[in-house]
């Protein structure tokens, strides 16, 4: 049996979910654990409520992967008399690691809103708030051939040739440079008054734009040119399939009426259950979903034109103000429930990566919301 580690989940998860589209106040990745530890079981979850720990560790997991951080504001303790602190006392004696997907796993693509959509029939058409591409320059530089490798170790020492999971990338061209060097000029080759010609090559690197600095001081440092000849180029920003939640068209239009009993029928059972608002008979044909909280989004979606709005949490005076402006209708879900296909998802990408592990979907309730009273 092929022998997996704690650092392999860890991988597969994270190349799925990048930790570099998470937000910048998140906090994911790996909350307790020994990435050298052995891992046979799996369990998946929204949250690490004590009930899901006690599911953990009962069932032998060796690995508790969450959509929400147990620690994702600033703590200075996780003494085991803390709520927070017991439950991961709990997990790292029973010898099972805490990960945590969330911000990159709403980005991602396919993410949490992409499982939202297709839990409730949606064929998804893009993102609803689409993530900027990383920004990057590409830096052309002229070097002499036989300066080529050290300009480009210098480059690459100040961050320059990065793309993805690979590193040290160049593009290289030979060619022939001339220039005249004019009087007050010191010129590393050719002589004052006369035009020099010498065998180039074209250097093509990318790097982002927070490098610039590095880079200008590191080419200067290293080229034997009194005036190094460089460009640089801004990339434009392009259209991404990442981003927060997405939007989508149902197979057939139907009512307001009729789309809110598919979500509630699509979604697990929850006390909060799931509300609309908006003429019951208004006809939907594309929807917008953003898995979580989304009432941010609210001036998103009536730009874009849709005709309703899957999320969560939605309050009562931007709801109201929205449908007053002319927005599309709102379907108001438990946040849990709109994220809990996500689990799924996940526990399919480490299946297709590590086959050998045992995986399981937690099916406990992690909603807070226990009692519901609705008055009609």
């Amino acid at each position: 049996m092929t022998t997996v580690r704690l650092a392999d989940l860890m991988a597969a998860l994270d190349a799925a979910y990048p930790p570099r589209l998470a937000e910048s106040w998140d906090s994911v990745g790996l909350v307790a654990g020994d990435p050298d530890e052995r891992v046979s079981r799996v369990l998946f979850a929204v949250d690490a409520t004590a009930a899901v720990v006690d599911e953990a560790i009962e069932w032998g997991a060796q690995a508790l992967v969450v959509h929400h951080p147990l620690l994702l504001r600033g703590v200075d303790t996780i003494a085991a008399s803390t709520p927070k602190g017991a439950l991961l006392h709990r997990l790292i004696r029973s010898g099972c690691a805490l990960f945590t997907a969330h911000t990159n796993a709403d980005s991602a693509d396919p993410g949490v809103s992409d499982a939202l959509a297709h839990t409730i029939g949606l064929t998804v058409t893009g993102p609803l708030d689409p993530k900027p591409l990383t920004a990057l320059d590409k830096w052309v530089v002229a070097v002499p051939v036989t300066h080529r490798d050290e300009v480009l170790d210098a480059l690459f020492a100040a961050g320059a040739g990065v793309i993805g999971n690979y590193s040290d990338a160049a593009w290289t061209v030979a060619g022939t440079g001339q220039f005249r060097p004019l009087e007050g000029a010191n010129p590393a080759l050719g002589a004052v008054g006369e035009l020099h010609e010498v065998t180039e090559d074209r250097l093509e690197v990318v790097a982002p734009p927070s490098r610039r600095a590095a880079l200008l001081a590191a080419l200067r440092a290293a080229h034997p040119y009194e005036e190094p000849v460089y460009h640089v180029t801004e990339r434009a920003e392009l259209p991404s399939s990442m981003g927060i939640g997405r939007v989508g068209e149902l197979t057939t239009p139907e009512t307001l009426r009729d789309f809110t009993a598919r979500v509630r029928a699509a979604l697990p059972a929850t006390t909060w259950g799931v509300r609309a608002a908006g003429d019951p008979d208004r006809v939907i044909g594309t929807v917008a979903v953003c898995g979580g909280a989304g009432d941010s989004f609210l001036g998103k979606v009536s730009r874009l034109g849709v005709d309703a709005y899957v999320t969560s949490d939605l309050r009562h005076h931007p709801a109201d103000e929205h449908l007053r402006a002319g927005g599309p209708a709102l379907i108001d879900a438990a946040h849990w429930a709109t994220e809990f296909p996500w689990c799924a998802q996940a526990e399919g990408v480490v299946r297709a990566a590590l086959p050998s592990l045992e995986t399981r979907v937690s099916t406990l309730r992690t909603d807070p919301w226990t009692i519901g009273a609705a008055g009609c």
